[in-house]
């Protein structure tokens, strides 16, 4: 005789495996859900937001750049993921990367430093018959053996331009520091050092400047430093920088984005380029770096305290904020008159939507300015792809060959007497704001 216990029991235990598969596809629905929120995958895709001002130099870049007009379309799966684009570029690079075959330079500095840069010939003619060479500034930490350099600078010969990478100092594997310092945020001597080299074995050459991430502050400073450093540049690109490092700091200790990780993850990068080259720091007898500097450097988890406690003495500032201020390039870059590219992304996790309106409103009061600001693309990511597997050139690697093509021929084709010095821009140009929204 069944008692009502084991009703329940029996009604109870054929309810159970109903529980369980409802159990199981609310979990597949959260993992679902969570996946698409992770990779923001119904984000649309969407052209650049573009800045200017309505120029004749303007209409004819946007006219002859249609990847800055049309839709940038990242791989379905994962590229509307800043992090996943940043985090792939971090972690490889590019793919199928090529190895071009360059030369490298040694320039020796009045301080005793070693500055290094690899020279790439060109593989062809240029489009336009002229002799062009791209001075190119890698990231933080970077230098011309990097994939993503290696990938740009092989697309960038193969369109007849001859390309000058700068190895930021302290940065090359295997190669000594010659004097107790490294590169910094903005110290130009090197990058100038490299110009220079270029406009004396080259006489005929015209230049392109190009920067990536910290690279774009440091070219942007240079430009704006002395107007005798604009000679002989038709344009400059600049790509994925923050503009102000005085700024930047507040945001980077934020958990929003997870920058505070990333900073970290780089701060860690950094120490350990500093301490492979800690012999050379603490021996050489002008050094402004102690054993207590180091001490705070292995303990520093984030950039800013790398910066304070080892960075900011290689040039003497008395702390932070003036390192900081005398290093960026936002003091500078309104005194840049050639043509200036400036490239960012929305969702870059480095760069703080914040730091995004000192292009902006550069490119609406100075005419030479555009500043293009893509939906996705992440840190110096910008791969582009059908569904999964991305193609070996990036949108960037493309745009900046497009958009200095464009330059190239605009210049080409102006009468001599406004191209004798490479850098004025047509007095009679209109000065209206236009913003291009995709």
């Amino acid at each position: 005789m069944k008692t009502l216990e084991d009703s329940d029991m029996h009604t109870l235990g054929s309810e159970l495996p109903a529980m369980f598969d409802g159990v199981k596809l609310a979990a597949v629905a959260t993992v679902l859900y969570i996946i698409v929120r992770c990779l923001n995958l119904k984000s649309p895709t969407a052209s650049p937001d573009i800045t200017y001002q309505d120029t004749a130099l303007s209409h004819y870049l946007l006219k002859s750049c249609p990847l800055l007009t049309k839709e940038y379309i990242p791989p379905l799966l994962w590229g509307k993921s800043g992090h996943l684009q940043t985090a792939l570029y971090g972690k490889m690079g590019r793919v199928n990367t090529p190895t071009p075959c360059g030369v490298r330079k040694f320039l020796p500095m009045q301080d005793g430093a070693t500055a290094t840069f690899d020279l790439f010939e060109a593989l062809g003619d240029h489009s336009t018959g002229d002799d062009i060479t791209m001075v190119i500034c890698p990231g933080i930490g970077n230098h011309s053996e990097k994939n993503y350099i290696r990938t740009f600078v092989d697309h960038s010969q193969r369109q007849g331009y001859r390309c000058a990478v700068l190895n930021h100092l302290g940065a090359l594997p295997n190669m000594e520091l010659t004097s107790p310092r490294m590169f910094t945020y903005g110290c130009t001597w090197e990058f100038a050092a490299m110009v220079g080299y270029i406009k004396r074995a080259f006489p005929e050459t015209l230049l392109v400047v190009v920067g990536f991430s910290l690279g774009g502050n440091l070219v942007c400073k240079f430009l704006g430093e002395n107007q005798s450093n604009q000679d002989r540049v038709l344009c400059c690109v600049s790509v994925c920088q923050g503009y102000s490092a005085l700024r930047a700091q507040e945001t980077f200790l934020q958990w929003d984005q997870c920058r505070r990780l990333y900073n970290f993850v780089l701060a860690d990068n950094l120490k350990k380029l500093i301490l492979s080259h800690r012999n050379s720091l603490l021996s050489l007898s002008s050094s402004n770096i102690g054993d207590a500097d180091l001490s705070r450097l292995y303990a520093a988890t984030s950039l800013m305290q790398i910066d304070d406690s080892i960075m900011r003495k290689f040039h003497g500032y008395s702390s932070l904020k003036e390192y900081y201020e005398k290093e960026s390039c936002v003091h500078y870059i309104h005194k840049v008159t050639v043509p200036l590219l400036l490239v960012n992304s929305s969702d870059d996790p480095l760069v703080h939507q914040s730091l995004l309106a000192i292009p902006r409103t550069l490119a609406e009061k100075m005419p030479n300015v555009i500043f293009a600001l893509t939906q996705h693309g992440g840190h110096l990511g910008f791969f582009e792809g059908a569904v999964l597997f991305p193609q070996p050139l990036t949108w960037m690697d493309k745009v900046i060959v497009e958009y200095t093509d464009a330059i190239c021929h605009w210049e080409k084709n102006r009468p001599a007497c406004q191209r004798s010095s490479h850098r004025d821009m047509n007095p009679c140009l209109q000065s209206t704001r236009v913003t291009l929204s995709g």
